[in-house]
């Protein structure tokens, strides 16, 4: 992978725009926030972001709720995915994509515990289309993502939460291990990686993705959180 990134505020401000554009369709309507705090932490998120300081980006705001935090980002993750997604789906086809996977070594399995019990296999944008489909029904379901004052979040809330981050990271390694080429072709790679990057940061803080989760992803995201960079620091001084 190229790890270029686009400094948040500047030109992924446009690149934005270039994948909101008409020809660039989302795969998911975006969701909207419907709670005026939850309006007011996003644009704080966004703004945080716009610094470039993509550590003090995630951090949970002093005073603020954990939970809220959580489904702020959860539905701004979800919006930035489906224009992700959205940029690549007339390449992501059945006969592109026979399997859902993320390289050689990576299949995954649909099954969302409910409509569909037991694991099935299926390509990738059926996968991804279920996969959206899931997390869009999480977000609308008022029971675990409330919009009325006073109303508590579900206790397994948080657990919840990760099983939508952990889904939506396997959109993410499909995206790179097999569209990578597009999304350059595009001029897209520099906001891809900005977006993981994010994605990743607020993943780390809140520890909401298994490390052998990551693994399909794991040299790219050591490259963009400096771990790679530490580490090889560490063994040049000894």
């Amino acid at each position: 992978y190229q790890v270029v990134w686009a400094p948040p505020g500047g030109d992924s401000g446009k690149m934005f725009s270039f994948l909101r554009s008409g020809k660039n369709k989302t795969f998911k309507p975006l969701k909207a926030h419907k709670k005026e705090k939850r309006k007011k932490l996003s644009d704080y998120a966004k703004a945080t972001l716009g610094s470039g300081n993509m550590r003090s980006a995630v951090v949970l705001p002093k005073g603020e709720d954990l939970n809220e935090w959580l489904a702020v980002n959860t539905v701004d993750f979800f919006n930035e995915i489906s224009l992700l997604y959205g940029t690549i789906t007339d390449y992501c086809t059945p006969d592109n994509c026979p399997v859902m996977n993320a390289g050689s070594q990576y299949e995954y399995l649909w099954a969302d515990g409910v409509k569909i019990k037991k694991p099935i296999k299926c390509n990738a944008p059926e996968y991804v289309d279920h996969l959206m489909t899931w997390v869009e029904g999480q977000l609308n379901d008022e029971s675990i993502f409330p919009l009325q004052l006073g109303t508590p979040f579900p206790k397994n809330f948080l657990s919840i939460v990760k099983t939508i981050f952990k889904r939506l990271f396997r959109v993410y390694a499909h995206i790179y291990h097999s569209h990578f080429k597009k999304i350059i072709g595009l001029g897209a790679e520099a906001h891809l990686n900005t977006c993981f990057k994010h994605f990743i940061y607020f993943v780390a803080e809140f520890k909401l993705i298994s490390q052998t989760e990551q693994e399909p992803l794991r040299e790219l995201i050591d490259a963009l959180m400096g771990k790679k960079e530490k580490s090889e620091k560490k063994s040049s001084s000894k």
